[in-house]
């Protein structure tokens, strides 16, 4: 049987290229008699830069930022021609903050911002990852970057440019006056292709949006959760009234409403990605995609899955966010057409499998069941992974006679 390794990587243990490596190692200790083969996947979170430069070639330029909670760290920029591709992970990754300081609304997206500034030296299009972030401010700290950056000095207020730079619990105290140059940061924008690819689809606001869904995970308490949610509100009304006031843009409706483009880019697919850093950048022009789908086409995974009798995915857990922009899901979707079975193998597994079923996964198994398993699966990822994928091996490919 020709099986083909298609994960992503599972949280911060594995990268995808090591996940692969470890599900193909036990794969084949399992079933020595299969052809195995690997394709690392990615959907804007970590690994997505290396997944594309694996696939794309280029050249990988170095730079240092800051840290969600402000200490120097480095960070890369994909250039392949004129396009340059950024992850926002590399400067906003949860595993770049200390458990003991994790707080969304302290942490800041200020660095993702340098980062695109970087990218942004000779490039017509940028394509910037969003995934697996440890902040929650709504891309504030990375508008305030940019402008810095680009607009003339003085621009934005000292004051106001602190409270963007201080994290989510701040940003709900700003007025459209405060971020009244967001018109011209868009304009300064206007000529490069701005791509965000998101790693989930949710929007910035509600009870599946950035703050609900993902705010617990990088350690804000459910009132915590509540205030970002109230915090990131009032900003998403504040920055698309700014930009409302340019009269002859979309900012207003038909009917005048200036309040019409702020629902309309807080609702958008993938403006809760990172923290709320998708909203940001479609207020300065983005264009926000799937990751998972961009990176299926970079690497022709359709063409690869029908080159297979059999497709194993994964990731560090399969929950409701899988099917909502995942590599999980992406996966499952393009084997379905090429009825190639889709298995899934994840540090663990949370959706039932009538969801799984539905999103086209064949069957699904979990690494670690319980959190004693989990702790134990944690201690050596890679051997937890090999170890399950030797036993999923003999379940779907029986020994050949002898």
């Amino acid at each position: 049987m020709r099986v083909l390794m298609a994960p992503d990587g599972f949280g911060t243990s594995l990268t995808p290229a090591e996940a692969a490596a470890a599900l193909r190692a036990g794969w084949q200790q399992g079933a020595p008699h299969d052809d195995v083969a690997v394709c690392p996947m990615a959907d804007g979170g970590p690994g997505f830069v290396a997944t594309l430069h694996t696939t794309l070639g280029g050249d990988l330029d170095p730079v240092t930022v800051t840290s969600p909670v402000g200490s120097a760290t480095p960070a890369a920029v994909l250039r392949v021609g004129r396009t340059a591709h950024v992850e926002s992970a590399h400067a906003l990754g949860l595993d770049l903050v200390p458990a003991d300081l994790r707080d969304p609304t302290r942490t800041t997206s200020r660095g993702a911002g340098q980062l695109l500034v970087s990218a942004l030296a000779g490039a017509r299009r940028v394509v910037v990852g969003l995934g697996g972030s440890a902040t929650n401010d709504a891309g504030a700290g990375l508008l305030v970057a940019l402008a810095e950056a680009l607009l003339p000095a003085g621009t934005v207020a000292a004051d106001v440019a602190a409270r963007l730079a201080a994290g989510g619990g701040g940003v709900g105290d700003l007025g459209p006056d405060d971020l009244r140059w967001l018109p011209d940061l868009r304009a300064a924008l206007r000529s490069v292709d701005l791509l965000a690819a998101v790693d989930v689809d949710v929007p910035l606001l509600g009870l599946r949006g950035a703050s609900a869904g993902f705010s617990a995970q990088k350690g804000a308490t459910p009132q915590q959760a509540q205030d970002l949610e109230r915090a990131l509100g009032a900003f998403a009304h504040a920055a698309t009234t700014a930009l409302g006031d340019v009269r002859t843009g979309p900012g207003a409706d038909l009917l005048g409403r200036s309040d019409a483009r702020g629902a309309r880019l807080a609702a958008l697919p993938g403006a809760g990605a990172a923290g709320g850093v998708g909203f940001a950048l479609a207020l300065l022009g983005a264009r926000l995609l799937p990751g998972a789908t961009l990176v299926a086409d970079v690497v022709d995974l359709p063409a690869r899955i029908g080159a297979h009798d059999l497709v194993v995915t994964g990731e560090g857990r399969t929950d409701w966010q899988s099917l909502h922009g995942k590599v999980v899901a992406e996966v499952a979707a393009r084997a379905l057409p090429l009825a190639v079975p889709t298995v899934v193998v994840s540090g663990e597994v949370q959706v039932g499998r009538r969801e799984l079923a539905a999103a086209g996964v064949t069957a699904a198994y979990a690494v670690a069941e319980g959190a004693d398993a989990v702790r134990a699966a944690l201690a050596d990822p890679g051997g937890s992974l090999r170890a399950r994928a030797t036993r999923v091996a003999r379940t779907w490919s029986p020994a050949r006679a002898s």
